[in-house]
């Protein structure tokens, strides 16, 4: 069918490179891939079985259109007793993964020509989730010489009158950098300052390795004025049960389940059954599993450190390497393709985290040890990598 019929906000799209890498990783039986941040690890199966028999009890139903009671009452206790925080009861809102959480936020709160700030690196959907609420993306890099903390100048020479919020990703995809509380405060005043909403996208809880984690909402004055955005998939590795949740003000949140009742109505009730079980276990699922991660990204940044013309930071948070490969002389692109012709390794180019990811390459920590080690050998015997 001719492309005449796609609106002309998308024909001619190219895809992201996140789909593009589904269909290389299949080009060579060998492949490491470092592309997707799909933790390889199948869901608990406590989780798995628990989930199964409220099915079978009859959970196959819609749900309350905020998501399950209990479920909502379990996520105001994990932000209760794991971090001191009461939140209103009626700023619960269960969602189709934090993706959709996100798309729910934006259109819900955007006018259109509104704008956004985003700090790139970032989340490669953020600029197109914008577009599809009808807001501008704004984008502010941050460097690795600044550890990747948002320089606050430039954050707020990027605020003007149509600026309605800034979206907050810590630990951070793809850097793994996590944003210093000094600095979130101050991102909290400028907030105030210029009356914006924060969106805090807070889904690798679980991977903050240098320090305990702290939600943005516990900053004092934030409350009125936060979106908190979570999800199962990564510290509970439950990506493909598709569940979030979003914490905000109780009248955002109560036009975002409008949004969401014209869109998809209610999460999944499976999933949702799900999430409440793993959310009960948590203190026994999620700490092994920050564990393995954080073993396995410090061996890849010990690996990344041995190799002539490649260097990372060490890492803070995330399941994440961003790996800077300047020293190559080559583009992102032009390694990442080598490094998977060569060594059946595949990765991401920089750019696909914004303009300022040129130079560098994610890789995501979604292999056992062996075979990280396995990849980082096939590098070291490259021509471009080698002594």
């Amino acid at each position: 069918m001719s492309d005449r019929f796609v609106s002309s906000r998308y024909r001619g799209q190219a895809s992201t490179p996140m789909s593009s890498s589904v269909d290389r990783a299949t080009r060579y039986a060998d492949v490491i891939n470092f592309s997707l941040g799909d933790p390889e690890l199948t869901t608990d199966g406590r989780v798995i079985d628990a989930a199964m028999a409220d099915a079978h009890r009859g959970h196959t139903h819609y749900t309350d259109t905020f998501g399950y009671p209990d479920l909502r009452e379990e996520i105001l206790r994990v932000y209760a007793d794991d971090h001191g925080h009461t939140h209103d009861p009626a700023g619960v809102l269960v969602t189709t993964s934090a993706c959709h959480g996100m798309w729910l936020a934006l259109e819900t709160i955007l006018d259109d020509g509104d704008e956004v700030i985003i700090l790139a690196p970032y989340f490669t959907p953020y600029p197109h989730q914008i577009r599809l609420a009808r807001g501008v993306p704004v984008v502010v890099d941050t460097l690795e010489e600044d550890g990747y903390q948002v320089r606050l100048d430039a954050l707020e020479a990027a605020i003007t009158p149509r600026t309605r919020a800034i979206i907050l990703n810590t630990p951070s995809n793809p850097t793994g950098a996590c944003l210093r509380r000094s600095t979130s405060e101050q991102i909290a005043r400028l907030a105030d300052k210029h009356d914006l909403v924060v969106i805090a996208d807070e889904i690798y809880t679980a991977f903050s390795y240098a320090e305990p984690f702290e939600p943005f909402v516990t900053i004092p004055g934030m409350v009125e004025r936060t979106i908190t955005l979570n999800s199962l998939s990564k510290d509970f590795v439950m990506t493909g049960w598709r569940i979030g949740y979003a914490l905000g003000p109780a009248e955002v949140i109560r036009a975002m389940k409008d949004v969401n009742e014209n869109n998809v109505f209610t999460a999944p009730s499976i999933s949702q059954r799900a999430a409440l079980h793993a959310l009960r276990l948590r203190h026994d699922i999620v700490p092994p599993i920050s564990a393995l991660y954080r073993e396995r990204i410090m061996r890849a940044y010990q690996r990344v450190c041995e190799l002539p013309a490649m260097s990372a930071l060490e890492p803070g948070g995330s399941i994440y390497l961003w790996v800077n490969i300047t020293q190559t002389g080559l583009s992102s692109s032009e390694v990442a393709d080598r490094l998977f012709e060569e060594a059946h390794v595949l990765t991401l180019p920089g750019p696909a985290f914004g303009d300022c990811g040129e130079g560098y390459l994610r890789l995501a920590m979604t292999v056992g040890r062996d075979r990280i080690d396995e990849a980082f050998d096939r590098i070291a015997a490259m021509p471009l990598f080698g002594d």
